[in-house]
């Protein structure tokens, strides 16, 4: 609570105490007492109930005592119950911030209302004339007990509530992470990738064939440097920079895809691109689709290339559709790339994500074939 609000609060709060203060002196509450030393006995009995309520959320529980026994001493002399109203005042603050469990204030609650029926149980059935001390009791414990389930009431409301905003954050904080997760496995795993496989390449051939070597030595150069820029953007995001937040989010999306296929053909991926979109689909959606062909992509260098695939969108109706297909490995040997087997769960992540689905696995014909669907 700030410093302001709380201010306000206890302005409030005064000018409570000022009307517990006035409340006695209204006709229909006044007490049965006359002469000038009883009116200010009244005076005095009600200044000490109600002038502590101006702090009672500065000191709750003093003051809640210091008020209900004034109001006992008040009801004792003859005063009636009113000031029962300024205690029960009191005990709401107490009842809100008391530390302990709601099965301790149920038994606190079923304590006064105990207390009450035995009252009531002793003084009923007579006829009093104005109340006596005992219907006055009765009064004074029911209007205690209704406060303190009222505001065990709003504790249990607020605790909800915080557990609640917790769970969010924890929530949040866990798909923060997942969310870490699979940008760097897809750029470091989509580039080590390729650079492990032109390196193996370059390690077969580099003596019969260095030409061919040096031609793979200037791939994974080229896809180191992306690499470091791909890995430089992402940190950007990550870390939000207000100073930077006109790079807040790398430019990646469905018009990045030639130059990815560009590092797949470079890797031995002959790869047929397939682009019909009439309508824009948002940049989240955008994003989460280059990822899945980046991540499709990977796969089929590490394990089927030398080979073709066809990669194949359409954006319409509101639903981006994917298609990524190989024809399968190619012949000769193929350098083995470890992975952690993270690629498609990555993928089908990044499609739950927009309410899609995704669906991978062999073909009949042979090859791979990988298919989502990004509603938006």
């Amino acid at each position: 609570m700030g410093e302001i609000a709380r201010r306000r609060l206890i302005v409030l709060d005064s000018l409570a105490a000022l009307g517990f203060v006035l409340l006695p002196q209204v006709s229909v509450l006044r007490p049965a007492v006359g002469g000038d030393v009883a009116t200010t006995t009244v005076w005095l009995s009600s200044a000490a109930t109600a002038l502590p309520l101006a702090v009672r959320r500065l000191l709750p529980v003093p003051v809640f005592a210091f008020v209900l026994t004034a109001a006992c001493v008040a009801l004792a002399a003859g005063l009636g119950p009113t000031p029962f109203l300024a205690a029960a005042y009191a005990l709401y603050a107490v009842a809100v911030t008391w530390p302990r469990e709601s099965r301790r204030s149920a038994v606190v609650v079923g304590g006064v209302s105990a207390a009450g029926a035995a009252v009531l149980t002793m003084t009923g059935g007579q006829h009093y004339e104005g109340g006596t001390l005992g219907v006055q009791l009765v009064f004074g414990l029911l209007v205690l007990g209704a406060t303190w389930a009222s505001g065990a009431a709003v504790r249990e409301r607020r605790e909800g509530v915080r557990r609640v905003v917790e769970q969010a954050a924890e929530r949040a904080k866990v798909e923060e992470r997942l969310r870490i997760a699979r940008e760097i496995h897809d750029v470091v795993t989509h580039s080590v990738g390729l650079i492990a496989v032109k390196a193996g390449i370059a390690n077969h051939v580099i003596a019969e064939h260095p030409e061919e070597a040096q031609e793979a030595l200037t791939v994974i150069e080229d896809v180191s440097k992306r690499a470091l820029r791909d890995l430089r953007a992402t940190l950007k995001v990550l870390r939000r920079d207000p100073e930077d937040a006109q790079d807040l989010r790398p430019v990646l999306g469905l018009s990045d895809l030639p130059e990815l296929v560009r590092t797949a053909e470079a890797a031995g991926v002959r790869v047929e691109l397939r682009s019909r979109c009439p309508e824009e689909p948002p940049d989240g959606v955008a994003l989460s689709a280059f990822r899945i062909v980046q991540e499709a992509l990977t796969n089929v260098v590490k394990h089927a290339a030398p080979t073709r695939c066809r990669v194949h969108l359409v954006a319409e109706e509101g639903a981006l559709t994917i298609e990524v297909a190989d024809d399968g490995p190619g012949p000769g040997p193929r350098p083995i790339v470890p992975g952690g087997g993270l690629g498609l769960v990555g993928m089908r992540e990044r499609a739950t994500a927009h309410g899609g689905d995704l669906t991978a696995g062999p073909q009949d014909g042979g090859g791979f074939r990988v298919s989502a669907t990004l509603p938006y």
